[in-house]
């Protein structure tokens, strides 16, 4: 009889134990909503469709990639801010929305408020490209250029307020020249319009225009990092180059809403820093210029927080402002 008691409260334990097991020894029950906030084609697509399937594996259910692109890549970060904060969710962040939270006079989210860091991801260079028609191959001839023909230079970018708007726009700033942007819904339009020649320049990001640099359909001028890029050895700095102290580099992150409960974050967070140490992974992202790196959920956070400082400085002292 005993034994029969032991054997039933044994069972029971389990049972109990089972309802009331941790959130992280559950999770994920289903698939898991990655939002891009650009379309296909453009750096952030290329890194989100790298770690996706990696992700999947490690969580046991699958990352689903959904662009969302539009109003400056706002559109995807108000859906994303604006889901539940269960987990089921994540968002890739880049530099872009960073720039936003000050660019922007009427947003639909509060970047810092309305979510939680996961990781730090990658980043890569913007790339300093034209047109092969464009009459100019160095920093220093791009500048000479820009002050014969003042607002007849037509600059690409990702969207108003995107990361490589703000590169362009520090580039004026900096050199004292004035390019005419012109906003695409995204780097890959933006890359279609520069290799068609419908645009003259664009400071695009490594993956969406390292392939056209190398085959010659995109001129290649320099890169916007303090250091050379691996990919693109011979290329130099714009520091360098002849613009002392430019530098604008992006970055890449997942995010997820606020409330999120912090065993999703932490499993969340596990995951796609292990998907970047497999080798097909590390071989994608450093054959498009993406170096991966790496960060606590806090530490992530607290970068979001100063990255939204720094820029806002930026956005102050250009004077760019988007309704």
């Amino acid at each position: 009889m005993r034994l029969r008691s032991c054997s039933w409260l044994l069972a029971a334990l389990c049972c109990v134990s089972g309802a009331i097991l941790p959130v992280h020894a559950q999770y994920p029950t289903r698939p898991v909503r990655l939002i891009l906030a650009f379309p296909p084609g453009g750096g952030t697509d290329t890194l989100g469709r790298i770690l996706a399937p990696r992700m999947s594996q490690g969580l046991g259910q699958q990352v689903v990639v959904e662009n969302r692109p539009g109003g400056g890549a706002n559109i995807g970060a108000e859906v994303a801010a604006k889901s539940p904060p269960d987990g089921y969710t994540i968002f890739l962040v880049t530099t872009a929305h960073s720039v936003s939270a000050t660019l922007y006079t009427k947003l639909g989210y509060n970047l810092v408020r309305d979510f939680a860091g996961v990781a730090l991801l990658a980043s890569t260079p913007n790339i300093v490209v034209v047109h092969p028609s464009v009459p100019v191959k160095s920093i220093n001839e791009l500048i000479a250029f820009a002050k014969k023909h003042p607002g007849q230079l037509d600059m690409a970018s990702s969207g108003s307020g995107s990361q490589p708007h703000l590169a362009g726009e520090l580039f004026n700033h900096m050199a004292g020249i004035r390019m005419h942007h012109i906003p695409y819904k995204g780097g890959g339009p933006a890359v279609v319009a520069l290799v068609s020649g419908e645009s003259a320049v664009g400071f695009a990001t490594a993956p969406s225009v390292v392939h056209f640099v190398k085959s010659g359909q995109l001129r290649g001028l320099a890169i916007t990092s303090l250091q050379r890029a691996p990919l693109l050895p011979d290329l130099p700095t714009v520091n360098e180059a002849g613009l002392s102290g430019y530098e604008a580099s992006p970055w890449y992150g997942f995010l997820a809403p606020t409330g999120t409960p912090r065993e999703a974050i932490t499993r969340l967070n596990a995951e796609s820093l292990k998907a970047m140490t497999f080798p097909e992974v590390k071989e994608r992202m450093a054959a498009t210029g993406l170096t991966p790196l790496g960060s606590t959920p806090e530490d992530f956070g607290a970068m979001i927080r100063s990255e939204v400082e720094k820029w806002g400085k930026v956005v102050k002292a250009t004077g760019m402002r988007v309704d």
